[in-house]
């Protein structure tokens, strides 16, 4: 063997003598922990299980659940009527809208019902008056006719009676006139 082979074989042997105390030394340390740790749990009878004590508890941890298990349905029951009454807020809002829109529709149709009125009257009287105005003519037409006939039958008539009617002087007295007939 060589000089550096021994000198690791020396390194090493004491390297292991080393790690051979600590180990020795946390052995020691976890006996003594061990010792202390049974000591305290056997002293304290605190961490040792109560059947009494388990039997409660787990009375009391049944009807907290139970009573969980209430508050869950009735808060399960109240979001669905939340769920119901929010449903039937959203459709009323809905329906006042559309009532609202249609109240308004509705009103500018009352205030345009007089204009609508007034136009439909004059569309249907242009007819009426158009059917007057030919009428008024016609009448006319018909009096200047009436006249022009009445005044021809007067003058024959007078040229007929005047021979057989004797000449009477001419007073402030006029003739009746058939023009307002």
């Amino acid at each position: 063997m060589t000089q550096p082979d021994t000198f690791s074989l020396q390194e090493l042997q004491k390297e292991v003598a080393r790690l051979r105390e600590e180990l020795q030394m946390r052995d020691q340390l976890v006996q003594q922990l061990s010792q202390e740790l049974f000591r305290l749990v056997k002293g304290n009878t605190g961490f040792m299980p109560n059947p009494e004590m388990s039997e409660r508890h787990l009375a009391e941890m049944r009807s907290l659940r139970e009573q969980l298990q209430n508050v869950e349905q009735q808060v399960t029951f109240y979001q669905e009527q939340i769920t119901s009454r929010d449903t039937e807020i959203y459709q009323l809002r809905q329906t006042v809208q559309e009532l609202t829109d249609r109240s308004r529709m509705l009103e500018q149709v009352v205030q345009e019902l007089p204009q609508v009125y007034r136009q439909k009257f004059s569309e249907r009287m242009v007819p009426v008056k158009e059917k007057v105005s030919l009428l008024q003519r016609e009448n006319r037409q018909l009096h200047a006719e009436l006249q022009s006939v009445s005044y021809r039958l007067a003058l024959r008539s007078r040229r007929a009676v005047e021979p057989d009617l004797p000449s009477f002087p001419r007073t402030g007295a006029s003739l009746p006139n058939f023009k307002n007939v």
